[in-house]
């Protein structure tokens, strides 16, 4: 279901959203990004959103945040991301966006996506208090981030639970990967001492190599944390009776392999 949800959730960081971000006074992408994915906290500080997101460095959400919020309101930002993904979204699957398998997926979609408990989902909460679009795709593209955010909501717990913080997580990713940590897009632009301070760290538990790679209990962490992760997601299915579970699975296929092709 993550590889289904994943790629239609994720429309929502495209080119066409962030210009549409771009042309409400955004000064660049990372404004259009927290401006969107913040707004259903409300207007919510800086540490807050740090929190739920989890995963940034230090300070990077303080250079977004507040600051966006004074140049779009959160009912504004939630409105400009859902009509944009929804455009970005059917621009990528062309006539799919017409069919009628369409409108069923959304609907079998939602039902799973507002079905989730929100004990200790903190950015799906937000997103579940949020109007449910009418038009079809936007459904479908609002149901697939609620259970992106939903799954990402428990991937935090199974981090904080292993005890891997938010860098931490990026450093391990990385490494599964196959990337050395210092070459990974999201941490690569952190300064070299705070990175190798944070390597340092997991080397010390014993979960990276001397070389800066995956130790088998590194590599023994990660799959828990993924294993977990896919098990705190799980709940959301659960509304979904096994054949229409059947069902979107083979509806999301297609879609999916359509919102991910690259241009």
């Amino acid at each position: 279901m993550f590889e289904l949800v994943e790629p239609i959730a994720t429309i929502t960081f495209s080119e066409v959203v962030n210009d549409a971000f771009l042309a409400l006074g955004m000064r660049n992408y990372w404004d259009g990004y927290f401006a969107g994915r913040a707004a259903p906290l409300g207007s919510a500080p800086a540490e807050v959103v740090h929190a739920v997101f989890y995963n940034f460095a230090d300070g990077e959400v303080a250079r977004h945040i507040p600051w966006v919020w004074g140049k779009v309101t959160p009912q504004e930002a939630i409105a400009v991301r859902e009509r944009a993904s929804a455009d970005a979204l059917r621009q990528q699957i062309g006539e799919l966006a017409e069919s009628a398998d369409l409108v069923r997926v959304a609907e079998l979609a939602t039902r799973a996506a507002l079905s989730a408990p929100t004990e200790g989902r903190a950015l799906y909460a937000g997103l579940r208090a949020v109007d449910v679009p009418e038009e079809p795709v936007a459904r479908l593209w609002h149901a697939a981030t609620l259970l992106r955010e939903f799954r990402g909501d428990g991937h935090n717990a199974a981090l904080l639970a292993h005890g891997i913080s938010g860098t931490e997580a990026h450093v391990l990713m990385a490494l599964a990967l196959g990337m050395r940590a210092e070459k990974f897009g999201r941490i690569h632009h952190l300064p070299q001492a705070q990175l190798a301070a944070v390597v340092d760290g997991l080397r010390e538990r014993g979960l990276v190599d001397a070389a800066g790679g995956f130790t088998d209990a590194g590599r023994e962490i990660k799959q828990q944390i993924e294993t977990r992760t896919d098990e705190l997601a799980a709940p959301a299915y659960d509304v979904l009776s096994a054949d229409e579970l059947d069902e979107l699975i083979a509806g999301l296929e297609p879609i999916a392999a359509a919102a991910g092709e690259d241009d």
